[in-house]
């Protein structure tokens, strides 16, 4: 089964890696809002997929995200995640 916390994991991880791979080196993104209904169940071994989208950049730092989770043609989970750019150099 696919717990809501790993389907938000999911969706997180699909957003980060939209932007991460891009940004410059010593930032990073961190995840600040969570918007999502999980709307199906997906059975023990399904093949679930994260997807995120980068619908709006706010301020070059904030980050807005529709995401979902699909098994095959079947939606499990649908919403929007918000991220932030931050600095990490130490």
């Amino acid at each position: 089964m696919l717990s809501t916390p790993g389907m938000i994991g999911m969706m997180e991880w699909a957003a980060a890696n939209v932007v991460n791979p891009r940004l410059p080196e010593g930032q990073a993104t961190v995840g600040f809002e969570v918007c999502v209904k999980h709307v199906a169940a997906a059975a023990g071994g399904a093949r679930c997929t994260a997807r995120a989208t980068l619908r709006e950049v706010v301020d070059g730092r904030k980050l807005l995200f529709d995401v979902d989770v699909v098994e095959g043609d079947r939606v499990i989970g649908v919403g929007t995640h918000q991220r932030r750019v931050v600095d990490v150099r130490g």
